[in-house]
């Protein structure tokens, strides 16, 4: 059975860095697509990055160049290095999986919609 375990949040001051991490147990955690994934209250969840098996990966343009995602397949875990946050990243932030992410050009695409397992979930503040 797929469990996600997230740590790493917190609360920090605009321009702050955090970093999560996303432990995954019970599957063969390299052969499947991983995402993060962000809701904010009022709002819809919405992705945030996601890596596939081969290392390739897509970014929110709101994160691009500020957020960082990769993998340690030993450890089989997800991190997401956020560096510059803005009190707009202020949300929620879950780490999911799934077997398959890409689009039909064959893109990594961090679609909650494709995503099946989820963790709990770990909250970041973000003060102005």
């Amino acid at each position: 059975q797929v469990h996600l375990v997230e740590s790493g949040g917190g609360s920090v001051q605009s321009g702050g860095s955090l970093r999560l991490s996303c432990a995954a147990f019970g599957y063969t955690y390299s052969s499947y697509c991983m995402g993060w994934f962000r809701q904010a209250p009022g709002k819809e969840r919405e992705g945030v990055a996601a890596m596939d098996s081969d290392g390739s990966t897509t970014y929110a343009d709101s994160v691009k160049g500020r957020f960082t995602i990769s993998q340690d397949n030993a450890k089989n875990t997800l991190y997401l290095q956020m560096n510059s946050l803005k009190p707009e990243d202020t949300a929620m932030y879950y780490c999911a999986a799934t077997i398959f992410c890409r689009d039909e050009l064959g893109a990594v695409v961090a679609d909650p919609e494709q995503y099946n397992y989820w963790g709990q979930g770990t909250q970041v503040t973000v003060s102005s």
